[in-house]
């Protein structure tokens, strides 16, 4: 608990931080997310891919001509098909941008997870993951986008001896910047 609100205090104070060239916004889309196990899909387990959704807010502050800090909070639907394995998240993602052209940017950063449901169930409440993607202006207030993320950390419970299940998910967005 002291984690999530030393995170949601950084976010809430990056949004401050920065008074020169800010945008916000908003984007929604795709979900196309699975658990990637380790050793083996446990037997009885049908890993197929989970399709979701995901709409989320974000400030955009300009650190530089080129670089520039977003600072998110999302709502996404995630896991595998199999209805003990579908987590769905509020998501923190802090994506630093590189401006590669007039329309086109690409972006990393890390991303923080936790569970919007059922907090004894045998999933993880809490998790971290890397995130990359691309953006590509439409206009000057409209962009498309795709962000793949990969768990860092195990979603299995700790309890769960010798099964540990990464997230990963691609995300397919449109989105509007005011």
């Amino acid at each position: 608990m002291k984690k999530t609100i030393l995170l949601l205090t950084f976010v809430l104070a990056s949004f401050y931080g920065f008074s020169q060239d800010a945008l916000y916004g908003v984007r929604a889309g795709y979900n196309i997310s699975n658990l990637d196990f380790d050793p083996e899909v446990p037997t009885g387990v049908e890993n197929a891919h989970r399709n979701g959704f995901f709409i989320g807010f974000f400030g955009e502050y300009s650190l530089s001509k080129s670089f520039s800090f977003a600072p998110e909070v999302q709502f996404s639907a995630e896991g595998a098909k199999d209805q003990e394995l579908r987590i769905n998240y509020i998501q923190v993602p802090l994506f630093f941008k590189y401006k590669i052209g007039q329309s086109l940017s690409i972006g990393l950063g890390p991303q923080a997870s936790l569970k919007g449901h059922s907090y004894e169930d045998g999933l993880q409440n809490l998790g971290f993951s890397a995130l990359g993607g691309l953006e590509y202006m439409i206009s000057d207030e409209f962009f498309i986008d795709f962000r793949y993320s990969y768990g860092l950390t195990n979603v299995i419970d700790d309890n769960a001896i010798g099964l540990e299940a990464k997230n990963t998910n691609m995300q397919i967005g449109v989105g509007v910047k005011f």
